[in-house]
């Protein structure tokens, strides 16, 4: 007899939740600017607390099963990344934010990453009281359902309308509402979740008598792969971001999610601490399209391959990465530890 163990909830509510979102606005609001209907709204808020809902109940799953294994923990952290892309352009949509729906990703994106650093440092998963994966999340699809109400309209007005009783606060009265959400998470969410990792790391690499200089150097993964995006965006004559956000948060997004996945595998497999050139594998496209974006200069403002293809290429280099990567992975571990990936079979007495 068979029963799903702990991956499998995460595999089917990330295959339905996450992939959901992309298809259903590319139709309704292709550049996340615009009015979806209401029951896109209802939708993405059931998911995303079906999603958080199965999030939480895995790990207890796969121990009552005697199921849990480091797939599981690979498996459920790796959704969890590429959730980051997929969620932020489901509240881009409901909030009207159009390009800043990349920094809404920016914005999920810098603390996981910063606490799987810290992960692989501490050996110890530390979460506030206060963290994003239960008060955030429900945060989130609150506000999916809030908007489902009173429209997507509520979040691109002045925030003096939205919030009438809070309109005596100086310089943000007339600031779009979703701009005031990005500071004010910046403020008190990213920035003290960040510094208590740095503060965490430094702590266990002075006991250790480890070098500081390799654990930032994990860093230069990530902070390259948002610089390099940037960079093209800023140089590119078709502005990217906010013509095609889908494009670039998904694609940044699975190019973040190989960047966490081989980290987690650096850490289940007790790999030396520093820089792991694997990582950097994500990051070959970006100088292609830099480049690409650049010639643009020297052409009266037309690059020399159209950023609509070039950007279908960055989505599909990077997915094509990030599922060898989990492919492999998953073929070596399952191999290694003789389990199947989406089953466990009871034992014979």
């Amino acid at each position: 007899m068979e029963f799903f163990d702990e991956i499998s909830s995460q595999a089917l509510i990330w295959a339905s939740a996450f992939t959901y979102p992309v298809g259903t606005l590319m139709i309704y609001s292709p550049r996340l600017d615009s009015t979806p209907p209401r029951w896109v709204h209802l939708a993405h808020g059931l998911l995303l607390f079906l999603y958080q809902t199965f999030d939480a109940v895995d790990g207890k799953q796969a121990r009552r099963t005697n199921s849990s294994s480091p797939l599981g923990e690979l498996f459920d952290h790796g959704c969890d990344a590429l959730a980051c892309a997929f969620e932020a352009l489901a509240f881009g949509s409901t909030a009207m934010c159009g390009r800043s729906t990349f920094w809404f990703w920016v914005i999920a994106a810098v603390p996981f990453y910063g606490a799987t650093w810290e992960h692989f440092f501490t050996n110890t998963l530390i979460l506030p009281v206060v963290n994003g994966p239960t008060e955030g999340l429900m945060l989130i699809y609150v506000a999916h359902f809030f908007t489902f109400f009173v429209g997507a309209e509520w979040w691109v007005q002045h925030f003096g309308k939205s919030m009438p009783f809070l309109s005596w606060i100086p310089f943000i009265y007339e600031i779009p509402t979703y701009r005031v959400v990005i500071f004010l998470m910046t403020a008190f969410a990213v920035i003290p979740t960040v510094t208590c990792n740095v503060r965490n790391v430094y702590k266990v690499v002075q006991a250790r008598k480890g070098s500081m200089f390799l654990a930032l150097a994990m860093l230069y993964p990530f902070v390259v792969l948002l610089g390099g995006v940037l960079v093209w965006d800023y140089l590119s004559p078709s502005d990217i971001i906010t013509n095609y956000p889908h494009l670039v948060v998904l694609g940044s997004g699975l190019a973040f999610g190989f960047l966490v996945g081989r980290m987690i595998l650096a850490h289940l497999c007790d790999e030396p601490k520093g820089l792991k050139t694997g990582m950097c594998m994500s990051l070959l496209y970006l100088p292609l399209a830099i480049a690409n974006a650049l010639t643009a200069r020297l052409n009266d403002g037309v690059p020399l391959v159209d950023e609509s293809l070039v950007l279908l290429g960055y989505v599909t280099f990077t997915a094509s990465l990030y599922l060898h990567f989990a492919t492999s992975v998953i073929h070596e571990i399952t191999t290694a530890l003789g389990i199947a990936c989406f089953r466990i079979t009871r034992k014979e007495a």
